[in-house]
């Protein structure tokens, strides 16, 4: 396990120094392609929090809603790296949650590096809790225990903190120039009431599954969707709605929520509401990826087919409107599309078809405005024509009073920001105090060119404003995300009408409790499941140790017991008679074995990484699904990893135990009494039945332990040669002996043989051996 923080051991931390000097949080945030990594370091304790690589929408509300990233700040710096990939609308949802911002250096000089060069500025940091003399292998294998090296975005915006940590000497200001900035532990960080799943839970699962696809005609146009949970639950209507839906919604915590969720899926999930919900899928159907034309529109990157698409859109909007007048308003979600799908709706199908040229724009192929609609727009459409030539006459007069080392400039227009001033960047320019102008605002550096705000650029944003955003800005669709919402519900409540699935009942308690559940994919591929139950209280049977043969089912059983607690965190119902299920923080596994090629590890140091993250992550409020921890390596060696793990838990607070269950083979876990007696344990095995040399499984979940793995009766089904399974009896009937003739009975054979003169050649060697040293095993040798 990783050391625990200490802060008297970095020498001079506590120093009257040290104690003078603020506390600093510095946050590096990087996002791109739908996908965010964050993470940002606490001077005052020396820690490195990292969230990894997590889905959000293009407004960043999965981020908007965090809470605050430190409960003791007295100023935060936030790195924006790599300002290309954000919209302006990062900054209004996201920061109002933390501190105003300071920037000591530009926003080019942040930018993150590559992927290699920030995993080498993570290799190279300072953590005194190592020994100097560990080599890099070793650091690799420590760091890859505290830091996930699958999150790119997140690696990325760590090194790009880690150098900005390095220039500012943060906590070490009054150190020797040779003392790196110390990071004395790695923290996961969560947002708030949003459930912890990894990429390897989300992928053992099956929540998403991507193969390729089977017809020869479509295997260039990429992947298909495959057995998996979305796959399943995923009826909606509109294109990419259920990822703009779940990308910022997230498995939750928030009872709230939930409950909102759960009354829509009820009452669709009812028959006699089955016309309401065919009515309002028909809807749904010209309905686009609202979020994204939206936001293309503000981007000015609007084609023709998003106008026609956004006008289909408006009208199905004003019959979804008067759908859900007509239903029971105390769902919430009912009401809130009846207020918010306003009577405006009209008026916005009816401007866009007299405002927007579809016709020339069709034969034109770019966006026209039909003439004489609105004389203002047609006066800045005037304007537009003319702005190249316009732009360089400013560019010229704007030339003249710069500095005569300049040899050129430019004005370019970027939509959303305004007008600025574009010069080459000279030699001379290296720090950003070179990058001042009189007279001229500074902005950014992009490339080898240096943006400028002036006096005439300001009058121009005044004088034109935002053209593109001011001609396409006639429309507003507040209540997308509400239509996104009643889409994957009511696919929710498809999908639960038609595989007879249940309410759970949620609850803020620590408590898990599921009557004859089924594995959600499983049971299309059976044609007889065994429904098995789940029980795990407050402080009982929360470690289950499950013991059985090899194909009866254990593995089914743990990730079945996951996937309904993750449909329940989500607002869909479950495949249960009955299900109550507090609520989880986090979901950890440590299931299948994978590859990795990308940090130098074996299967063995993935398969602890994972064992190490439940156990330093958990909490009492989570799931931890292991299955056959400890195979990758010697049996002992694994044993006994494994039986420290369950200690651990058994002698924890039992308020600090997560709900655990745990498959293996290891009988001799139970067999040799590894583990102390707790009421938090609880012994189970799936039951077999041996008809002569047959060995049937009946997938029953029972009390108690598998005295046998029965590897030969399963070995001979999976079409081993009887020849080679009969010399593996032979071979574990030999392993397997008596203990006495291992223990005792070995020791007194080897002080015979030892006395035994080998020089004398009238001593017949075989028939001492049979006669003397083993006269009761000489067959069994």
């Amino acid at each position: 396990s990783r050391p625990e923080p200490n802060r008297k051991s970095l020498e001079g931390a506590e120093s009257p120094e040290r104690k003078c000097l603020c506390v600093q949080v510095l946050l590096s945030v990087l996002a791109q392609h739908g996908q965010v990594g964050l993470c940002f370091y606490d001077s005052k304790d020396f820690t490195l929090h990292y969230m990894p690589d997590t889905m959000d929408n293009h407004e960043l509300q999965l981020l908007a809603r965090g809470r605050s990233f430190t409960t003791h700040t007295s100023s935060i710096h936030k790195l924006l790296t790599d300002p290309n990939t954000f919209t302006p609308s990062f900054s209004p949802p996201l920061f109002p949650l933390l501190h105003p911002p300071t920037l000591s250096f530009p926003l080019s000089s942040l930018i993150p590096e590559g992927l290699e060069v920030s995993k080498q500025r993570l290799l190279s940091a300072h953590l005194p809790l190592l020994p100097a003399t560990v080599s890099e292998r070793e650091r690799v294998s420590y760091l890859s225990s505290c830091i996930s090296f699958e999150s790119p975005l997140m690696l990325r915006s760590v090194g790009a903190l880690l150098k900005c940590l390095d220039r500012r000497r943060v906590g070490v200001e009054l150190e020797d120039s040779s003392v790196g900035v110390p990071i004395l532990q790695f923290l996961t960080y969560t947002l708030k009431d949003v459930v912890f799943m990894d990429r390897d839970t989300y992928s053992v699962l099956q929540i998403f599954k991507s193969e390729l696809h089977p017809s020869v005609y479509k295997l260039q146009s990429g992947e298909k969707e495959g057995l998996s949970l979305y796959g399943i639950l995923n009826r909606c209507r509109c294109k990419n709605t259920w990822y703009t839906y779940n990308s910022s919604e997230k498995p939750t915590r928030d009872l709230a929520v939930l409950n909102r969720r759960q009354e829509v899926v009820r009452f669709f999930s009812c028959p006699r509401n089955s016309d309401t919900l065919s009515t309002l899928q028909g809807s749904l159907r010209n309905t686009r990826n609202i979020p994204t034309l939206l936001r293309r529109m503000s981007l000015s990157h609007t084609k023709v087919s998003d106008w026609q698409g956004l006008y289909k859109m408006v009208y199905s909007a004003v019959c979804i409107r008067d759908t859900m007048r007509s239903l029971p308003q105390s769902i919430q979600l009912f009401q809130e599309i009846s207020e918010g799908f306003s009577d405006d709706l009209y008026y916005i199908a009816s401007l866009i078809s007299r405002v927007v040229d579809f016709e020339s724009s069709l034969a034109e192929n770019r966006f026209t405005i039909k003439p004489n609609v609105d004389p203002a727009i047609d006066e800045k459409k005037r304007r537009m024509m003319g702005l190249s030539d316009f732009l360089t006459d400013v560019a010229r007069r704007e030339l003249e009073h710069l500095d005569v080392r300049i040899p050129s400039c430019c004005v370019i227009y970027i939509p959303l920001i305004g007008f600025l001033l574009s010069v080459p960047r000279l030699p001379s320019m290296v720090e950003k105090e070179d990058f001042e102008i009189e007279g001229l605002d500074f902005m950014f550096l992009s490339g080898e060119r240096l943006h400028y705000r002036s006096q005439r650029t300001k009058e121009l944003d005044d004088l034109l404003g935002d053209l593109h955003c001011d001609i396409r800005g006639h429309t507003s669709l507040c209540a997308c995300v509400c239509v996104a919402e009643l889409d994957c519900l009511m696919a929710m409540s498809q999908a639960s009408q038609e595989y007879g699935y249940t309410t759970p009942i949620l609850a803020n308690h620590r408590r898990i409790s599921l009557i004859q559940a089924r594995h959600p994919l499983l049971e299309f591929c059976s044609p007889v499941f065994v429904s098995n139950s789940f029980s795990s209280s407050e402080t009982e049977g929360r470690v289950k140790i499950i013991t059985g043969p090899n194909s009866s089912g254990k593995s089914i059983y743990l990730k079945q017991v996951g996937l309904i607690v993750f449909m329940a965190l989500i607002g869909s119902d479950v495949p249960a008679k009955e299900a109550e299920i507090g609520l989880v923080d986090g979901i950890f596994t440590r299931m299948h074995s994978r590859e990795s090629v990308s940090v130098g590890l074996s299967t063995f140091m993935i398969d602890l990484n994972q064992m190490a993250h439940a156990l330093n992550h958990s909490s009492g409020h989570s799931l931890v699904l292991v299955d056959e921890f400890g195979k990758g390596t010697n049996t002992v060696d694994g044993l006994s990893l494994l039986a420290a793990s369950v200690c651990h838990w058994l002698k924890t607070a039992p308020a600090e135990v997560p709900h655990v269950l745990l498959a293996t083979n290891f009988h001799s876990l139970l067999q040799l009494g590894l583990l102390p007696s707790s009421g938090l344990l609880s012994l189970q095995t799936l039951e077999t039945a041996v008809d002569g040399d047959e060995l049937v499984f009946l997938y029953q979940l029972k009390e108690g332990i598998c005295v046998s793995s029965y590897a030969a009766n399963i070995a001979m089904l999976a079409g081993l040669p009887h020849s080679i399974v009969q010399r593996g009896v032979e071979v574990q009937y030999t392993t397997n002996a008596p203990r006495c003739l291992k223990g005792q009975t070995c020791v007194r054979v080897v002080e015979k043989f030892l006395c035994v003169n080998l020089e004398d050649q009238s001593v017949d060697l075989q028939r001492y051996m049979r006669e003397e040293l083993l006269p009761s095993g000489g067959d069994m040798l």
